[in-house]
């Protein structure tokens, strides 16, 4: 048995962090980036699979959950999923790229392919400046990367971006805070 030093301090278990937030990740080339980007805004933040059992997100108690890209489309055979029910407002979700595009389909919304690829820099047109996109001008260079295009909102959802290539860029939920 080790012996207590003299004057040395008794260790505490590090408290849990308060604020936590969830990337599921789909595949994308940039999960670790998105979690990075968390991490730098002082939020702890963890990276699960996509298919992390609800049981297992509920004992991460996130905050918020961020929906990964990823190159599939929604309309693959075994294409990557979540249970609808992470959907219902609870917990506040952000969907990027196929996260997006997984929200629509999941919701009722209709996911279409694009009739050209979008890949590269883009001019993001800023429809609804309020929480979300808060701080960005009317118009924004963004990056691009994607197939398939969000044709038709779910219902309860609003438009908040555009690019010339996707009528629906960014939409959030009129009520709960969901966004993409």
């Amino acid at each position: 048995m080790a012996r207590k030093q003299p004057g040395a301090k008794r260790r505490t278990p590090a408290a849990a962090p308060k604020d936590r937030v969830l990337v599921l990740d789909f595949g994308a080339q940039y999960t670790q980036l998105i979690a990075r980007r968390v991490r730098e805004a002082g939020v702890y933040c963890e990276i699960f699979p996509f298919n992390a059992t609800p049981e297992r997100i509920a004992a991460f108690a996130p905050k918020g959950i961020i929906l990964s890209g990823g190159p599939a489309s929604v309309y693959d055979r075994d294409a990557p999923t979540v249970g609808r029910d992470l959907l219902d407002g609870r917990i506040p979700v952000l969907g990027i790229c196929y996260g997006m595009q997984l929200m629509a389909h999941l919701l009722g919304g209709e996911v279409v392919a694009a009739g050209a690829r979008e890949y590269g820099h883009a001019d993001l047109h800023v429809d609804d400046a309020g929480d979300l996109l808060a701080g960005l001008g009317p118009t924004t260079r963004v990056w691009m990367s994607h197939g398939d295009k969000v044709l038709r909102l779910p219902a309860g959802y609003i438009p908040i971006a555009h690019t010339a290539n996707s009528p629906y860029a960014a939409m959030r939920h009129r009520k709960k805070p969901l966004y993409a």
